[in-house]
């Protein structure tokens, strides 16, 4: 393949006799009225549309273009002889990637293609730098990340992934909508990180010359606003995890928790299933999906499974025994999990749960009774204060929501920040801080209610993706230049 400069300037020599012709190549507006879409099923009408050039075939005095724009593709049909001499000039000048505007009347070919018969050609934009044909068919991910908008031209099922997207998070948006949630939105930088167990990024405002962590969750000033009135609240934002990536995991990535007053996890167990068939249709157009080809069915009922019993039937342990840390410790080890001897014993029970219960649980599934040491936020339950009101939604072997019924004891909150705060002194970077304003909040008094939250990688199981191929421009180590 010839050289990118010498491409370039063979364009930038033909942008230049452009001017000289007195055309300017990058005009601050176009008079498209049609878009492509539109243009195909005007057959015999004039139209005006605009788009990038994909493809230029000449014929004698007469020349083919394909064009492009976000909602499809036509053919073009120049005839010099049809076309001013300006317009002629200009023809010779235009390359692929060039934005361009045209006027003309819409016929079926003899082939019988949809073609705009070109009556009047302007250029939006010239391009200076050539689409490398190696991003036709291209598979390697780095590369495609990196460039990603040259992904999104000329991969179409890319842009065709974000349509879904939008619609993914779209139809999150009216089903809450329509069960009367109010849309919110709180701080994304906070002077103490709370809400997960997450390691936070760190950044300094100059202004008020202090330090904030970008937020690791959604929760906990929305709990502020439940003491402040509200009942009905969600969020979608974004949060901030300073972790490592893989299939599941991104650094910046947006999650929806919403927050319910007079209300608990055994709501959630009814409202949850109904609200993701609606999200899973209206993304899908099915309530079918298919990851690493099995079939997943959102539709029906779905099982319940506690937490207590699943991992006493994988691992033999009963999770309301007096368990040791170091006993887990050891599992942890044998069953191949990350292992950390900073970790307490909530973290060591996660990572056994991760490796031995959690794979096994493919179709969607709600997972329920966790045990008190994985879930610091949430209410123990008034049956049994081992385990608290937790409800996770499971599907491909992944956790794809959680939801519980909100700790709002001030005084048992309070105990298990300290019992938090006791493991980060110890070396666990990922527990969480104490929030002494938050507890101070709960000491006026918050509203029994219930918490969700899902994040974008329930997306990326629905569309059999990695997630970081579902963001547009994921974050990756520097490339040569």
């Amino acid at each position: 393949m010839e050289p990118i400069e010498n491409l370039k300037k063979v364009r930038l020599e033909k942008l230049s006799k452009i001017k000289k012709l007195g055309i300017n190549p990058y005009p601050a507006k176009s008079s498209k009225k049609t878009d492509i879409e539109q243009a195909l099923k005007s057959i015999g009408k004039e139209v005006i549309t605009a788009g990038r050039i994909l493809a230029i075939r000449g014929h004698g005095g007469s020349s083919f273009v394909d064009l492009m724009d976000y909602s499809g593709k036509i053919q073009l049909f120049f005839s010099k002889s049809q076309l001013s001499k300006d317009n002629g000039q200009l023809l010779e000048l235009l390359d692929t990637g060039d934005f361009i505007e045209v006027s003309g009347k819409v016929e079926k070919t003899q082939a019988g293609e949809t073609t705009i018969f070109v009556e009047n050609l302007t250029l939006l934009t010239k391009s200076i730098r050539p689409i490398p044909p190696s991003f036709y068919g291209l598979k390697n991910v780095e590369t495609r990340l990196r460039k990603r908008y040259l992904d999104l031209l000329v991969n179409r099922q890319e842009l065709e992934l974000f349509q879904k997207k939008a619609s993914f998070w779209k139809s999150i948006r009216d089903y809450l909508s329509k069960e009367n949630f109010i849309e919110v939105e709180t701080p994304a930088l906070e002077p103490i990180a709370g809400g997960a167990d997450a390691n936070p990024f760190i950044t300094h405002h100059n202004a008020l010359d202090t330090d904030f962590f970008l937020r690791i969750s959604l929760e906990l000033y929305q709990k502020r606003l439940l003491v402040g009135g509200f009942e009905k609240i969600f969020e979608i934002g974004k949060i901030f995890r300073n972790e490592g990536i893989d299939a599941e995991h991104l650094q910046d990535y947006l999650q929806m928790e919403f927050y319910w007053a007079y209300a608990s996890y055994e709501e959630l167990l009814s409202f949850v299933p109904k609200f993701y068939q609606f999200v899973v249709e209206e993304t899908l157009g099915t309530t079918k999906s298919k990851f690493q080809n099995r079939e997943i069915d959102w539709a029906g009922k779905w099982p319940t499974v506690d937490y207590i019993e699943s991992f006493k039937d994988e691992t033999g342990i009963n999770l309301l025994s007096r368990v040791s840390k170091e006993d887990l410790f050891k599992l942890a080890i044998k069953v191949g999990a990350k292992t950390d001897e900073k970790m307490g014993k909530g973290r060591l029970i996660d990572a056994v749960y991760k490796k031995t219960v959690r794979p096994k649980l493919f179709q969607p599934t709600l997972l329920i009774n966790h045990p008190v040491e994985v879930s610091p936020l949430a209410k123990r339950d008034d049956k049994n204060p081992n385990v608290v009101q937790r409800v996770q939604v499971l599907a491909a072997g992944t956790e794809v929501g959680n939801g519980w019924s909100e700790l709002n004891d001030p005084v048992d909150q309070e105990e298990r920040f300290k019992e938090q705060q006791a493991l980060r002194k110890a070396g666990d970077e990922e527990a969480q801080m104490y929030d002494a304003d938050f507890v101070e909040a709960l000491e006026y008094g918050m509203p029994p209610a219930a918490g969700f939250g899902l994040s974008q990688r329930l997306f990326a199981v629905l569309v059999n993706r990695p997630i970081r191929e579902t963001v547009f421009f994921p974050p990756l180590k520097s490339g040569k230049k």
